[in-house]
């Protein structure tokens, strides 16, 4: 995506999620897959996921498929971003490139009629992805409905802390309608962003990966992820609770920005 100079009072590009991503893969390393595949383990509280059918609807760089691919799932990537969809099939190279049971294809999680025809799945990941479609709720809609009955979904949406929210979204706005205000806004949040979490870690000794990640490319991640949504942990169990799901586990922000982790059955449970 290009960032050129907006026209006054044009409306800002999406965030090119796949070219952050792509930046990101150099960084990919067996520690930051083990760190994923602690991740899935630790919130899906599983051992391995063998022969169970897995959907990354939204896999971004593709790290948490090829984590669920370690843990044994047969596993269909999908992404509308592609350079996103390059970035997991790079990874599927790299790692497992004689793997037959992880097909990568391009395709939005909107598209309800695309995700019908890939069936349904014991697990359905979807990891901060709904919230950056224009279109949360029909977004879950579509990936909740292919959860197989007895099956998982572990979603991850945008905490709503009110009118924080509302600066934040201001502040993605900014990010993606120029070049100067790009670099203004990373300016301005790079030293809580990344140094002070980066200072933070290192004095409580959690130096690693958290997830795989990296600050930096979280970073523009966060500042420049738009479309931009937001909701409260009790309008999402809620809403999980209202379409026949039982909560198994959450991990939520409190009243700090970012995402709320939800996993939560579809009776009756297969991984009990």
């Amino acid at each position: 995506m290009s960032l050129g100079t907006k026209a006054a009072g044009a409306p800002p590009r999406d965030f090119d999620f796949g070219a952050n991503w792509r930046r990101y893969l150099r960084l990919v390393d067996e520690a930051r897959i083990a760190s994923a595949v602690a991740s899935l383990r630790n919130m899906l509280a599983v051992q391995d996921l063998d022969g169970l059918r897995f959907l990354d609807a939204g896999c971004g760089s593709g790290l948490f498929s090829l984590a669920a691919h370690r843990l044994g799932a047969r596993v269909w990537s999908l992404d509308v971003n592609r350079s996103a969809v390059a970035c997991a099939e790079e990874l599927k190279r790299r790692y497992a490139h004689a793997a037959g049971e992880w097909q990568v294809m391009e395709g939005s999680v909107l598209d309800a009629g695309l995700l019908r025809g890939l069936g349904s799945f014991d697990i359905v990941y979807s990891w901060g992805v709904a919230h950056h479609t224009g279109r949360m709720w029909q977004a879950l809609e579509t990936v909740a409905d292919r959860v197989a009955p007895g099956g998982r979904l572990f979603i991850a949406i945008y905490n709503d802390q009110g009118a924080l929210s509302r600066y934040w979204f201001h502040v993605k706005r900014i990010y993606n309608g120029s070049r100067l205000g790009r670099a203004a806004v990373i300016a301005v949040h790079a030293p809580y962003l990344v140094g002070l979490r980066w200072l933070v870690r290192r004095v409580g000794h959690r130096g690693g990966p958290e997830r795989g990640m990296d600050l930096w490319y979280d970073m523009h991640d966060w500042l420049g992820g738009y479309p931009f949504e937001v909701a409260t942990p009790e309008r999402l169990r809620g809403w999980l609770a209202g379409r026949g799901f039982r909560m198994l586990r959450e991990k939520t922000c409190g009243r700090r920005h970012g995402c709320n982790e939800f996993v939560a059955a579809r009776e009756p449970g297969i991984l009990e």
